[in-house]
C-alpha cells in the first residue's frame, strides 16, 4: 500500500506547501507535543462535525504550521478528507479518525523539518515613489 503522503506528493496542489521560516522556528519553539495539541483541537473544532460551519473554507491557508500541513495532507475539509482519505461527508469524525488525521499531519510537519525546501517569503509591496 503506498503511503498517503507519497501519493499526496505527486499532486501540484498539494507539493506546492512547505513551511516557512517562520513557521519552521514556531515549530522548534513549541516543539512537536504542542503541535499535536493545536491540531487535535482544530480537527475535533473544524472537521469533526458531520457539517462543520464553513466546511471547505475554515482551514486559513496560513497563519499556524497546522494550517499549511491540513493543506499539504488534505485534511483542511470534508471535501477533501472524502477524496483523499475516503471519510465519508456528513457523518461526524470518531477520536480514531481525528487521531489518524493529526497523525498524517504531524508526519507531514515532521519530514518538512527535515527537509530544506522552505516556502518563498511573502511579497513585500513596492513602496511608492513619488
Amino acid at each position: 500500500m503506498t503511503d498517503i503522503l507519497e501519493k499526496l506528493s505527486t499532486s501540484p496542489f498539494r507539493s506546492r506547501f512547505h513551511l516557512s521560516t517562520q513557521d519552521r522556528l514556531y515549530v522548534r519553539q513549541k516543539g512537536m507535543e504542542t503541535l499535536k495539541k493545536h491540531a487535535l483541537d482544530f480537527i475535533h473544532k473544524r472537521l469533526s462535525p458531520a457539517f462543520p460551519p464553513n466546511d471547505g473554507k475554515q482551514t486559513p491557508m496560513r497563519g499556524h504550521p497546522v494550517f499549511i500541513a491540513q493543506h499539504a495532507t488534505a485534511t483542511c475539509c470534508r471535501t477533501c478528507l472524502k477524496k483523499w482519505h475516503h471519510i465519508p461527508l456528513h457523518t461526524h469524525l470518531s477520536p480514531r479518525q481525528e487521531e489518524e488525521i493529526v497523525s498524517i499531519i504531524l508526519r507531514w510537519i515532521d519530514r518538512e523539518m527535515s527537509t530544506k525546501t522552505q516556502a518563498p517569503p511573502p511579497k513585500q509591496e513596492e513602496p511608492l515613489l513619488i
